[in-house]
């Protein structure tokens, strides 16, 4: 998908400072912690947590795990886990691309509401700040006030976040 630099936000070259940044507040807030499960929404949400738990191995000594969360974003009420995983007692990062009005983050967190983890944070790249439901996301790359009409769209190939934009 090209979008000929109209209407981009975030070039590769800024989505990697923000994603470096977040993974040091991510360390900062977490730095107790023996290990934390970074749980991305597939598709494009579980490339942001590849792409935070690579930065974070490089500066973090806790343990990582990645999985990922599937749902019907238009109709999330099944959510399943890639792997079993006991949540309970973990610390456990629900990851995103895009926030807009909560609701996806929101129900994303079934699976590892059946247990009783530690603590629950989330990180998305984008904040939309359009909130109906109630979440709150801890790490943001990028918080963007947008009119409900418009949509952002990440760009993604060969495993990279080549963009984000606003159409």
């Amino acid at each position: 998908m090209t979008h000929e630099n109209a209407g981009l936000i975030l070039d590769e070259t800024t989505i990697q400072r923000k994603l470096q940044r977040m993974a040091y507040e991510i360390y900062e807030r977490n730095a107790g912690e023996q290990a934390v499960i970074l749980a991305g929404i597939l598709d494009r949400g579980h490339i942001v947590a590849t792409r935070l738990e690579a930065l974070l191995k490089e500066i973090a000594p806790f343990d990582l795990q990645i999985i990922n969360l599937v749902l019907d974003r238009k109709n999330p009420l099944e959510v399943t886990a890639s792997e079993a995983v006991d949540f309970t007692g973990q610390t456990v990062i629900v990851i995103d691309d895009v926030a807009n009005s909560g609701r996806t983050m929101l129900y994303a967190m079934k699976p590892i509401l059946a247990y009783l983890p530690k603590k629950i944070q989330t990180a998305v790249l984008v904040d939309r700040t359009h909130k109906s439901f109630p979440v709150v996301v801890n790490y943001i790359g990028h918080s963007l006030s947008t009119t409900l009409q418009e949509n952002i769209n990440v760009e993604v190939a060969d495993g990279r976040i080549r963009g984000v934009y606003l159409s």
